[in-house]
């Protein structure tokens, strides 16, 4: 009885598992530049059909060796039609902000007239993974 128990919670288990295979939601990148914000996920960028579109954003660190070393962030994105934006930051926080980005975090940051960056956003969370195919027997 225990056995068949056993075999009964694992089948409906896989089952669940083929049924439910979580939500899915892509994020192409978007740039509106009249309010002056991006936003996309990364995965989506990198596995666009154009070979065009990505989103970003980076941390360079400068030791000169004669003044203080500093460090300074950016944020980029070029959207399907090639429209492209860049902003750096030399905010602590903003620079504190791109550490948090990850390879499947959906991003969104916004710039000034003088293309700083003004806010930096990043977002985690299981429904920007990519869709993993699984194999058919």
């Amino acid at each position: 009885m225990k056995i068949r128990n056993l075999l009964s919670i694992t089948a409906l288990t896989l089952i669940a598992g083929v049924a439910f295979a979580g939500l899915v939601q892509p994020a192409v990148v978007f740039i509106d530049e009249a309010n002056m914000f991006a936003q996309g996920d990364m995965w989506t960028a990198r596995t666009a059909k154009n070979d065009v579109e990505f989103i970003g954003c980076g941390i360079r660190v400068v030791d000169d060796g004669v003044s203080l070393p500093f460090s300074f962030g950016f944020c980029q994105a070029q959207d399907s039609a090639e429209v492209l934006i860049l902003c750096t930051t030399l905010s602590a926080d903003l620079v504190e902000a791109i550490k948090g980005i990850s390879d499947t975090s959906f991003l969104t940051f916004s710039w000034n007239a003088s293309f700083e960056c003004t806010r930096i956003g990043a977002s985690t969370q299981s429904f920007y993974l990519p869709e993993f195919k699984t194999k058919k027997n």
